[in-house]
């Protein structure tokens, strides 16, 4: 994080003017209610799964009687309701700076 960056919340307004997003984590309740930050996209859904793409990655939500109750992409946050019986990040999630090895972390190995 930037020194002096301020991560504002979800439906608050930057200095921009723009709604600020925040960043990714879900919280699920009784496997029944779910309430997921930091999403970009719903790539696809139905009753028994839903594909995200969040800031962290792609996540798939699997269960039963899943319904999307709200979903706010320009806030990046999404509540779902039903019976989730699993759920699953894919992909490679976002970059950390200073962890991948650039042509000068290959060179002194």
């Amino acid at each position: 994080m930037r020194r002096g960056h301020v991560i504002q919340e979800a439906g608050e307004l930057g200095p921009d003017g723009r709604t600020v997003r925040k960043r990714h984590q879900f919280t699920l309740k009784n496997r029944e209610e779910m309430s997921v930050e930091g999403v970009l996209n719903v790539e696809s859904f139905d009753d028994q799964e839903i594909l995200l793409e969040t800031d962290q990655g792609m996540m798939h939500v699997r269960g039963d009687d899943l319904h999307i109750k709200e979903l706010n992409l320009e806030g990046g946050t999404l509540l779902v309701s039903g019976f989730v019986r699993g759920i699953e990040y894919t992909g490679d999630g976002p970059r950390k700076k200073g962890k991948g090895k650039g042509l000068l972390g290959k060179l002194l190995k």
